[in-house]
């Protein structure tokens, strides 16, 4: 078989499309054809995968009505993680209020084992979440705002700090930024894993105050001249915040404060922040921190070149630097830090559908796996069997964590590299270690599944291809498999030598597979034929995934 474009070769062509820089379009209104090709595109950058049915659901929609649907979700929010966990025995404190099936966020429990328990419970709650998304880019932005915000739950410790983090980034993932900003300063899970809770006037802990700066508000780009001193100031105004185990909240304690004026840098313009001494001096300082801050034009700058990294391309170059992030910190800032101006005006833009910015992304693992159990339809169980479908997410997240890609545990507070490490950015995800797990991994779904609790999740081949708009014509069910599956197509003789050597197992004349599939639906009781096209769409199938334009998006 004729051997296909290794992906450093196609990654090398993408970045090489123009002598002066990849693309010089803008934010302009994109007037463009809209298509299937575009949908796609659209999808598979705004939810985990583009599956056939949301596809089909948005075609028929303008561009404008279907970013509009995208960006306004209606569905309700997932129901919270619950307890598909056995308890251990011997527990300091036996997890005993919670019964199977029922939700555990609310129970505050200090045991280190029931803790362990809830963080893995947690984390297969969320891949389902992923997988079972609604039609919006919600939960592509909570993932977002995840790495933004980077956490690892083993820091945080109790399960109950870690999911309502999580919802506090989903509750306002396409809300004020600002506002979530000031949140996420005052989350418990954050106080713990930013020593937050620790810091006091007698002793400043400076590791939330430098990354609010550093990660999270202004970046580290060359305009980014906040001191050190800058960072040892905001965290005498961060200090005094406490949690509270029981409630899960966080609250202020004045003794603890440090209420002395706080004298900040001329990149904050010299701003002296009062030191107060009152019972709400925590909150009036913060809000004197924040306002100080999101007054300087780098922190719309550093969030939309965030943004851009994450939904368009890594590279950003001088053009896209004048005619992209520009205009989108403006529109950012004079919103008020709204996001969704923001994503809208990006979304609808021509820059966005330029095609040197199409199959340019490598998928994250989490893109990989996710995406591949929502555009092959893989089926999982009624939620009523929350035993099984947790079993499966669990197997579907630790996949993902080996593709170096673990769900709710970036490496780091920096998050995951590939969204800021120069100069490879995404090819990180792709490695001698790596590629081959992203084989097996697909090779096994096609193969043989993986069973729990007496169920299996499968990629079922033939079913898929009863969806496609002709699956008795070889030629074109692998078009429109390609066209569901790559971002890139394959060459007409790629195409003709896998048709040959697959779909008409060496044959020439294509009657050789019309006359399988034909049989296959007309005659299901044929068992022998049924197991021929079975064969030859699964081999056909998990050939395309180990290719590499599979893994771009």
């Amino acid at each position: 078989m004729e051997n296909t474009k290794d992906l450093q070769s196609i990654i090398v062509e993408a970045d090489t499309n123009s002598p002066t820089g990849r693309t010089t379009t803008t934010l302009n209104p994109y007037t463009g054809s809209w298509t299937e090709n575009e949908v796609i595109h659209l999808l598979k950058r705004i939810m985990f995968g583009a599956s056939k049915a949301d596809i089909d659901y948005f075609k028929s929609k303008t561009l404008g009505q279907t970013i509009n649907e995208l960006l306004n979700p209606t569905a309700a929010f997932p129901s919270p993680p619950v307890k598909e966990y056995s308890s251990a025995s011997a527990l300091t404190q036996p997890d005993t209020l919670i019964t199977a099936g029922q939700t555990w966020v609310n129970d505050p429990n200090v045991d280190g084992t029931i803790a362990a328990l809830r963080r893995s419970s947690f984390k297969k709650w969320w891949m389902g979440v992923m997988i079972n998304q609604d039609r919006s880019i919600r939960e592509k932005m909570t993932l977002f705002w995840h790495n933004h915000f980077a956490t690892e739950t083993a820091d945080i410790s109790y399960g109950n700090y870690v999911y309502f983090h999580h919802n506090l980034l989903r509750t306002n993932a396409l809300g004020n930024f600002k506002t979530l900003t000031r949140a996420i300063t005052l989350d418990p899970g954050m106080l713990v894993y930013l020593n937050g809770q620790a810091n006091t006037a007698a002793a400043p802990d400076e590791n939330y105050g430098r990354e609010l700066q550093e990660l999270f508000c202004c970046g580290k780009g060359p305009d980014s001249k906040y001191t050190e001193d800058d960072v040892k100031m905001a965290a005498k105004v961060l200090t005094g915040w406490r949690n509270n185990s029981t409630t899960f909240s966080s609250y202020f304690t004045l003794s603890r404060h440090d209420t002395t004026n706080k004298q900040f840098s001329s990149f904050y313009n010299n701003t002296i922040i009062t030191g107060r001494t009152t019972a709400n001096a925590g909150d009036v300082e913060l809000d004197d921190l924040l306002n100080m801050i999101f007054a300087t034009n780098e922190v719309s700058k550093y969030i939309c070149r965030r943004i851009y990294r994450w939904f368009v391309y890594y590279e950003i170059d001088a053009n896209t630097e004048a005619n992209i992030i520009t205009p989108m910190a403006t529109i950012f800032k004079n919103n008020n830090y709204e996001i969704k101006p923001v994503l809208d005006v990006l979304f609808k833009s021509e820059h966005f559908f330029d095609v040197a910015n199409m199959g340019c992304q490598i998928k994250s693992p989490l893109d990989f796996v996710a995406g591949m159990c929502r555009e092959f339809n893989i089926q999982f169980q009624p939620s009523t069997d929350y035993i099984s479908n947790y079993g499966h997410w669990s197997y579907l997240a630790t996949w993902a964590a080996n593709m170096q890609q673990n769900i709710g545990d970036p490496p780091d507070v920096s998050g995951w590299k590939a969204y800021y490490q120069e100069p490879q950015f995404y090819e990180i995800w792709i490695n001698s270690d790596t590629l081959p797990k992203r084989n097996q991994f697909t090779d096994t779904m096609c193969l043989t599944g993986y069973t729990f609790n007496s169920k299996k999740i499968i990629i079922d081949a033939a079913e898929y291809a009863k969806t496609l708009s002709n699956p008795g014509d070889p030629n074109i069910l692998l078009s429109d498999i390609l066209k569901y599956l790559y971002r890139i197509d394959l060459s007409a003789a790629s195409k003709a030598q896998i048709k040959k050597d697959i779909l008409l197992a060496g044959q020439t004349s294509d009657y050789y597979w019309t006359n399988a599939w034909n049989t296959f639906i007309s005659t299901p009781t044929d068992t022998t034929n049924a197991t021929t096209v079975k064969t030859r769409l699964r081999d056909l199938v998990k050939y395309l995934m180990n290719l590499a334009e599979y893994q771009l998006a």
